[in-house]
C-alpha cells in the first residue's frame, strides 16, 4: 500500500510510506528537515524537565539562535508549550534554562495604542496557527491580527510581518534590562543598540550590538528608559527599547533586518551585508533550509516508524546547535572573536554554551564521528580559552560558568585526537590538560576542586568540606585515563604516561565491597557512614551511588573484577531495574526535577533523565550478556524520546541526550570517549546511510529489524561473520557495510569469549604492571581500625577507632559516658532519636569533635592531650538528640543548648575544669557555647522552668521564630537579656 502524507505537526512532507504490521513504516526519507519538530521538548517547567529545551530558529551552530518568547525577560524558560501568550521575539545564546542567557533582545510586533511593557504587548496565540523548523518559524498573534514570521542566518535574521489595516501598527525593540542603550535612526530605517545582560562569566564592558533595518517608512518613534516612555530618539538607562510606528495595508508584509555583534556596530552591519544582503524573505529561508539539509543528509533512515523518523531527525537536530560559534568574520573574512575573559577582540575560533560535564559523553564523539571540521574549530576555540583565560572551560557561557564537577574538558580534547583529528595545536591543549589536572582553577568547576587530595590520597575525601566529592574522584580518574591516552599518543615522557595511567585507577579507592557499590570516603580511610545507596548529592553530582558505581567507562574490566565477576556485575546490573525508584532527598531538602523525572519513567533505578548512567545499558556488552543491552536500548528508545513537546526524559543538555539516542538509533555507542570504540546495541531502522566527511559510506543494514526482532541473531562486517561487541572507528571510517540479522529471541552464544569484548583498561596485558600496583596501593591504605559493638538498655553504640596508640581505657571512658548520658538525654528531650550511634576516634582530625548523621568523630589527638574533658561526649550526643533540620534557627542557640545540656549532665566538668562563662558587661548572648549556656540556666531557674525543652521542640519541628521568646515569657529576647544582666546570678 502506498500513501502520501502531508501534515505533521505543522509540517509538510512528502515521502514515500508503506504500512506494515499495523504500523506506517518510512520507506525513504527525503528533505530531513521536515521531519523536525523543534516543540520536542519546551514542555517544561523547574519542577519536571521533559527536555528544558526553546524551539530553536537558526542555522547549524549559529551564533544568534531565535526563539518566540513565552516567558518573561530574564526567565530561563523562555518558551513553554504550555503558554499562551507570546511577548517577543527574543535573538538568545541560552544553552539551558539553568544556566540562562546573554546577550538577548526582543522584538515585537503590536497594532492599536502604543504598548511596549512586556505583559502589555503579549499576544495570545494557538499552536494550530504556529508553524516551526529549524530554518523557519510562523505565528499569528491574535491581539494584533499580524502574522510573524522568522529566516535565519549564522549572525542575523529576517522578519516579515503581515500587518492588518491600521494607521497604529508597531515594532517593539525590547534591548532588555540589567543596562541597554538604543538609538533611532529614522532617516535610514534604522535602530541601533546594546544589550548587556548576562548570567555571568562576562568582562565589565560586555555588550551584544545591534543593527536593525525596517524597510518602511517611520510615522512615529519612541524610546522608553525604565517605565518612561518619550519621543527621544536614544536612551540609555537600566531598561531600554525603541517603538516604531509604521502605516500598514491590509494584509501588507513589513520586512525586518536584524543583526548583531559581540564586538562593534560595525561588525554587526558587516555580519548583516555578508549574510543577507540584498535576498529577500524567501531567499534567507530557502538557504537556511538548504544549510540544514546539508548536515542533516549525512544520515539518511529507511525503513522506521513515522514516530521514529521524526525522533531521530529532531534528535540530530539538538545535536547541531551547541556549542554556538562565538566567533564573528571582518570586512576581510579574517575570523575573529570577543573573548569572554579579557574584553579584547582576538584573532581565531571561539565556540560557547555548552557544559562538557553533559557533553563529552556522547555529543562530542558524534562531532568526530561525522562533522569532525565543526570539532576542529571548536578545537582551535578551546586553545583560545586557553591562551586568554588561562584555564580550559568546563562549562561556557560565554565564559567560565561555576557549575558541575569534573575536569571533562581533557576527554573533549582527548577524543578529538584519538579519533584522528590533526591539523592544529594539539601540543598547547595537552598543556592545558597538564595544567587544569594538577590545579584548582578560579572558580571551583575549573581544573580540578580538591586536586591536593586527589593527587596525594587517590580520591577526594568525603569530609574535608568538598562537595560532590566522589563523583569528582571518578570523574577526574576517567579524565586521567585520556590524558594518559594522549600522552601516549604524543610520545611524552615515560614517567609522565605512567602517571596518569596509575592516577586512572584511583576509582578503586571508593568501591565498597560491603554493597558493591562506590562509596564516599573520609581522609582517614574510612567510608563516609551512614551510606544510603538511594541517597542524592551529598558525595554525588544529581544522582546517587547506584548511578555513578558505573562512572569507570575506561576500566569496566576492573569494576567487574572489583564486584566479583560477571555474574555479580550482571547481577547489579539487573538490580537497577528490578528495584523501585526510591529516592532519598535530604541532601538537596526536597525533590529536585531530575529524581522526579527517574520516578515517573519507573524504570527502577536508571534514570536516563541526567547523564551519569546513560551509557549503562550498554555494559551488558563487557559481561557475556550483550543481549540484555539490546533489549534495554531499545527498550529506553521507544519508552524516553518522542518527537513531541513532552518528549524527552529530561534535561535535553545541549546535544548531550539527543546524541545518545541518534547513536543508539544507529546501533552502537561511545561508552568510553578517547578510545578508537564504538559498542554494539541494537539498530533501531532496516537501513541507515551514514556519509563521512571524507567521502566514505557505513551503510547499515537490518531488513528484518522491527519493533519484535530487537535482538542481533548475527552481524556480518564487510561481508564477513562478526561477533565482537564492538567497532573501531578508523575501520568504519575506511566505509563499511554492517548487514544484521534480528530476532526476537536472544541468541546467548554470540559475543561471549573474551575476544569479543570491548577496551577496558585492565584487560590490556600490557598494563598488568600498573594494575598490580594500584591493588598494592589500594591495600597499604587500609589503615588501622578496630571496631566494637556495644548494646545497653535499648541503645547501640559502634565505636571506630582509627589510631592506634588510643589508651583503651580512655576508650572505655567514651563508652561509659555515652550509656550514662545519651538515654538520659533522650527521655528529657527526644524519645525518638536514634537508638543506634556511631563514634569515631579520628587521629587525622584537626578540630575536637563533630556530629552529623548519627556519627560523632572524635579528635584522638585532643582525647589524649585533655582526657579529663570526656563530656565534649555529653555535648556532641546532644547534637544526636537534637536532630535540627537545616535553617531550623539560630546556630548560637542549638550550640548553647548543647553546652546547657552538658552542664546539666555532665559526669566529669569539675576535674575537667569545665564551667560556665562568668557574666561580663560586655558579653552577647550569641558570644560562646557556654555563654548562651549560662543564660539558658537563668531564664530556667528565674523566668520560666522548661524553656529550654520547648526552645529545643520548636528547633527540631522548624517552628522556631525570633518572636517565640516573647510567646513563651512575655519579653522579648533583648529584654530578657537586658534582665539577665542586671541581676545574673544563677
Amino acid at each position: 500500500m502506498k500513501l502520501v502524507l502531508k501534515h505533521i505537526l505543522g509540517v509538510v512532507v512528502a515521502v514515500v510510506c508503506s504500512v506494515q504490521a499495523g504500523a506506517q513504516m518510512v520507506d525513504k526519507v527525503s528533505d530531513p528537515v521536515e521531519w523536525i519538530n523543534p516543540l520536542m521538548g519546551t514542555e517544561s517547567k523547574p519542577s519536571l524537565s521533559n527536555g528544558n529545551t526553546y524551539p530553536s530558529i537558526c542555522v547549524p551552530w549559529g551564533m544568534n539562535f531565535w526563539t518566540p518568547q513565552t516567558g518573561n525577560m530574564g526567565d530561563g524558560w523562555a518558551y513553554t508549550y504550555t503558554a499562551d501568550k507570546i511577548k517577543g521575539f527574543k535573538q538568545t545564546h541560552q544553552p539551558s534554562p539553568w544556566m540562562n542567557d546573554y546577550g538577548q533582545f526582543s522584538i515585537m510586533p503590536v497594532t492599536g495604542k502604543v504598548k511596549f511593557k512586556q505583559d502589555d504587548r503579549a499576544s495570545w496565540f494557538s499552536h494550530k496557527a504556529e508553524v516551526s523548523k529549524p530554518y523557519y518559524y510562523s505565528v499569528y498573534l491574535a491581539d494584533h491580527d499580524v502574522t510573524t514570521e522568522i529566516a535565519p542566518t549564522e549572525r542575523a535574521a529576517q522578519f516579515r510581518f503581515t500587518y492588518p489595516q491600521s494607521d497604529s501598527s508597531f515594532i517593539v525593540i525590547d534591548a532588555f534590562d540589567k543596562g541597554s542603550y538604543v538609538k533611532v535612526i529614522p532617516e535610514e530605517r534604522k535602530i541601533i543598540g546594546y544589550t548587556t545582560r548576562n548570567s555571568g562569566s562576562v568582562p565589565k564592558d560586555f555588550r551584544n550590538y545591534f543593527v536593525i533595518y525596517i524597510d518602511k517608512p517611520f510615522t512615529v518613534t519612541y524610546t522608553w528608559k525604565d517605565d518612561a516612555l518619550s519621543h527621544d530618539k536614544e536612551a540609555s538607562a537600566n531598561h531600554t527599547g525603541a517603538v516604531i510606528g509604521i502605516k500598514t495595508s491590509k494584509g501588507e508584509q513589513v520586512a525586518l533586518r536584524a543583526a548583531s555583534s559581540f564586538i562593534s556596530y560595525e561588525q554587526a552591519e558587516t555580519s548583516l551585508s555578508r549574510e543577507i544582503g540584498k535576498d529577500g524573505f524567501e531567499t534567507t529561508k530557502t538557504k537556511a533550509k538548504a544549510a540544514w539539509n546539508k548536515q542533516l543528509n549525512r544520515v539518511l533512515v529507511e525503513g522506521g516508524t513515522i514516530d521514529q523518523v521524526r525522533t531521530f531527525y529532531s534528535c540530530l537536530y539538538r545535536t547541531l546547535q551547541f556549542p554556538q560559534k562565538h566567533y564573528e568574520l571582518d570586512q576581510q573574512g579574517k575570523i575573529i572573536h570577543y573573548s569572554p575573559y579579557n574584553g579584547k577582540v582576538m584573532p581565531g575560533y571561539l565556540f560557547a554554551g555548552t557544559g562538557f560535564w553533559d557533553t563529552f559523553r556522547a555529543l562530542y564523539p558524534f562531532l568526530n564521528f561525522l562533522y569532525p571540521s565543526i570539532n576542529k574549530e571548536m578545537q582551535e576555540g578551546l586553545i583560545n580559552d586557553y591562551k586568554e583565560g588561562g584555564f580550559l572551560p568546563e562549562w561556557s557561557s560565554p565564559g567560565y560558568r561555576d557549575i558541575m564537577v569534573g575536569n571533562n574538558s581533557a576527554s573533549v580534547v582527548s577524543d578529538a585526537y584519538m579519533k584522528g583529528m590533526r591539523g592544529y595545536d594539539i601540543n598547547t591543549l595537552y598543556e592545558a590538560l597538564i595544567k587544569d589536572a594538577n590545579t584548582e582553577g578560579p572558580v571551583s568547576a575549573v581544573g580540578r576542586k580538591g586536586v591536593k587530595y586527589y593527587n596525594d590520597l587517590g580520591y577526594v575525601p568525603y569530609n574535608v568540606g568538598i562537595n560532590e566529592n566522589a563523583a569528582r574522584t571518578l570523574e577526574y580518574a576517567y579524565d586521567d585515563f585520556t590524558i594518559y591516552q594522549l600522552a601516549k599518543a604524543l610520545k611524552r615522557p615515560q614517567a609522565e604516561i605512567d602517571l596518569y595511567a596509575k592516577r586512572s585507577q584511583n576509582y578503586r579507592n571508593l568501591y565498597d565491597p560491603s554493597s558493591k557499590l562506590m562509596r564516599g570516603k573520609n581522609e582517614d580511610g574510612s567510608f563516609m557512614s551512614p551510606f544510603n545507596p538511594f541517597k542524592w548529592g551529598d558525595a554525588f553530582t544529581e544522582g546517587n551511588s547506584w548511578h555513578y558505581s558505573w562512572s569507570v567507562f575506561h576500566d569496566i574490566a576492573g569494576l567487574i573484577e572489583l564486584m566479583g565477576g560477571k555474574a555479580q556485575f550482571v547481577n547489579m546490573l539487573d538490580s537497577i531495574f528490578k528495584m523501585p525508584p526510591v529516592f532519598d532527598d535530604s541532601y538537596y531538602g526536597g525533590v529536585i526535577h531530575e529524581i522526579r523525572e527517574m520516578q515517573i519513567m519507573n524504570m527502577g533505578q536508571y534514570a536516563h533523565g541526567n547523564q551519569p548512567i546513560q551509557h549503562v545499558l550498554y555494559l551488558y556488552n563487557y559481561a557475556n550478556e550483550p543481549w540484555k543491552s539490546q533489549y534495554w536500548i531499545r527498550n529506553a528508545m521507544n519508552r524516553l524520546y518522542k518527537a513531541t513537546p513532552d518528549g524527552y526524559c529530561g534535561d535535553e543538555d545541549n546535544g548531550q541526550t539527543s546524541a545518545w539516542y541518534v547513536f543508539s538509533a544507529m546501533g552502537f555507542y561511545p561508552v568510553c570517549p578517547a578510545t578508537d570504540q564504538y559498542v554494539l546495541g541494537t539498530p533501531l531502522f532496516k537501513k541507515t546511510t551514514i556519509s563521512f566527511e571524507n567521502g566514505k559510506k557505513l551503510v547499515i543494514n537490518a531488513p528484518n529489524n522491527s519493533a519484535e526482532n530487537v535482538y542481533v541473531q548475527s552481524l556480518q562486517f564487510n561481508g564477513k561473520p562478526y561477533s565482537k561487541n564492538y567497532i573501531s572507528h578508523f575501520d568504519i571510517q575506511k566505509g563499511a557495510s554492517m548487514n544484521y540479522v534480528m530476532s526476537a529471541t536472544p541468541n546467548k552464544k554470540r559475543g561471549i569469549t573474551a575476544a569479543d569484548l570491548p577496551y577496558s583498561f585492565s584487560a590490556d596485558k600490557a598494563n598488568a604492571d600498573i594494575i598490580r600496583q594500584a591493588k598494592t596501593v589500594q591495600e597499604k591504605k587500609v589503615s588501622f581500625k578496630e571496631e566494637d559493638s556495644l548494646h545497653k538498655d535499648g541503645y547501640t553504640l559502634i565505636i571506630k577507632n582509627y589510631d592506634p596508640s588510643f589508651d583503651p581505657a580512655e576508650k572505655q571512658k567514651l563508652i561509659n559516658t555515652f550509656f550514662e548520658v545519651y538515654p538520659q538525654q533522650a527521655k528529657a528531650y527526644n524519645a525518638n532519636t536514634l537508638k543506634r550511634i556511631t563514634f569515631v576516634i579520628d587521629p587525622n582530625y584537626t578540630g575536637v569533635a563533630e556530629t552529623g548523621d548519627g556519627v560523632a568523630r572524635y579528635s584522638s589527638h585532643w582525647l589524649k592531650k585533655n582526657p579529663e574533658d570526656i563530656d565534649v561526649v555529653t555535648h556532641e550526643v546532644m547534637h544526636v538528640v537534637q536532630a535540627y533540620p537545616n535553617e531550623s534557627g539560630p546556630g548560637w542557640l542549638t550550640e548553647g543548648i548543647a553546652d546547657y545540656v552538658r552542664y546539666k549532665y555532665g559526669v566529669n566538668n569539675e576535674k575537667a575544669g569545665w564551667s560556665l562563662t562568668p557574666f561580663k558587661a560586655t558579653q552577647s548572648y550569641t558570644n560562646s557555647y557556654r555563654i548562651t549556656a549560662r543564660f539558658l540556666v537563668w531564664l530556667e531557674k528565674n523566668i520560666k522552668p522548661g524553656i529550654v525543652n520547648q526552645l529545643d521542640a520548636a528547633m527540631r519541628s522548624k517552628t522556631y521564630t525570633p518572636g517565640i521568646w516573647m510567646d513563651l515569657t512575655g519579653k522579648s529576647l533583648d529584654e530578657l537579656w537586658g534582665t539577665y544582666a542586671s541581676n545574673p546570678v544563677i
